[in-house]
């Protein structure tokens, strides 16, 4: 081998044990979530926003005043915490027909239709 053929095999082998990109870990917002079956993938209820909100981080969805959030999963409220939930909240646009998931404040939004009753209690990721 070259050279410059043991060089780049050295460079790899020092990327891989150093990588450069490092997450930044962010605070569980709860230990426990309520959800309608055990991949909380199934609808609980339509909810209407009340209120905009600008999420303030990438775990939160943005959602304005009169929009419709389908509600997935609601976590259980700890001491000190707000209670959120999540759910998908989707565009005006066609585009946008996949939805935007994540979480958003409760106290944000009523409950317009209850699909089904969140009675599994599962552990936070």
């Amino acid at each position: 081998m070259t050279q410059r053929a043991y060089l780049v095999v050295l460079l790899l082998c020092l990327g891989l044990m150093c990588p450069l990109v490092t997450g930044i870990f962010m605070d569980k917002l709860a230990s426990e979530k309520l959800c309608a079956d055990d991949n909380c993938v199934n609808t609980i209820s339509l909810a209407r926003a009340e209120e905009d909100y600008n999420a303030p981080d990438c775990r939160f969805i943005n959602i304005k005043k009169r929009q419709l959030i389908y509600v997935y999963s609601k976590l259980v409220k700890e001491k000190d915490s707000g209670e959120f939930w999540a759910g998908s909240v989707y565009g005006e646009q066609c585009e946008d027909h996949m939805g935007t998931v994540g979480y958003f404040p409760s106290s944000l939004v009523s409950e317009q239709h209850v699909y089904q009753e969140a009675n599994k209690t599962l552990p936070t990721t």
